[in-house]
């Protein structure tokens, strides 16, 4: 039972919410670009104010560790962080694909499955399979998106895609009748407030000082217009 912030910044989501004993007590979110640096300290402080808590009270500071953009993860860890070290309260990585699911589970049946994914650029996704219990089946990777990709799965089972990466399988997939696709499903601070609580009461906590996002990738950082 705790009282955790919850910050989501992996993708064009910035996301801050404030969980009760694994219920949501507040949520500030907003999605379209990358201005997280700019807008994360003020959602955390319109959670508070919505809720009527004082930062002092959080037991614990909770963040999505990726995978996902290099810059929102550094943005969101290094203000976990900070937080952690000025509030002396333990951190709590939550992984950004098993979060996402938390959104989709009552979208399948008992046998079907689950397949978050988020954009890796071109026909690269970061993506996990789960079953419909919410269980890890195929561990998170950057996998390039073929015909064949999945198909030992989709044979006999329907596979639920979604997330921001999804949207390239489309076409991909389309002959496949096992391959069922769900949009407007973005990552968000709501989907972690479950998650962080199991942790908390758990223990599963991070070295502040040792902790990194889970990038999966090296980050290359891109040319700006007229460099050769």
């Amino acid at each position: 039972m705790a009282l955790i912030l919850n910050i989501e910044t992996a993708t064009t989501v910035c996301s801050v919410s404030l969980g009760h004993d694994g219920k949501l007590l507040a949520l500030k979110e907003q999605n379209g670009d990358y201005s997280h640096s700019e807008k994360l300290t003020l959602f955390i402080e319109d959670v508070l104010q919505q809720s009527g808590k004082k930062i002092s009270e959080i037991d614990a500071i909770a963040v999505s560790k990726g995978p996902g953009s290099y810059t929102g993860l550094r943005i969101g860890v290094s203000t976990a962080k900070g937080l952690c070290y000025s509030l002396d309260k333990p951190l709590i990585a939550i992984n950004t694909l098993q979060s996402i699911v938390q959104n989709s589970k009552d979208k399948v049946e008992k046998n079907d499955f689950f397949c978050p994914m988020l954009d890796a650029r071109r026909m690269e996704v970061y993506c996990a399979i789960y079953d419909s219990s919410g269980k890890e089946i195929r561990p998170t990777a950057a996998e390039i998106i073929d015909e064949h990709s999945f198909s030992d799965i989709l044979k006999s089972n329907k596979i639920l895609f979604f997330g921001d990466g999804s949207a390239k399988c489309k076409e991909t997939f389309s002959q496949i009748s096992n391959a069922i696709f769900m949009d407007d499903i973005v990552p968000s601070a709501s989907d972690m407030v479950v998650l962080s609580e199991q942790a908390f009461n758990s223990k599963q906590f991070q070295d502040v000082a040792y902790f990194e996002p889970f990038y999966l990738k090296d980050f290359v950082a891109g040319k700006k217009k007229g460099e050769v």
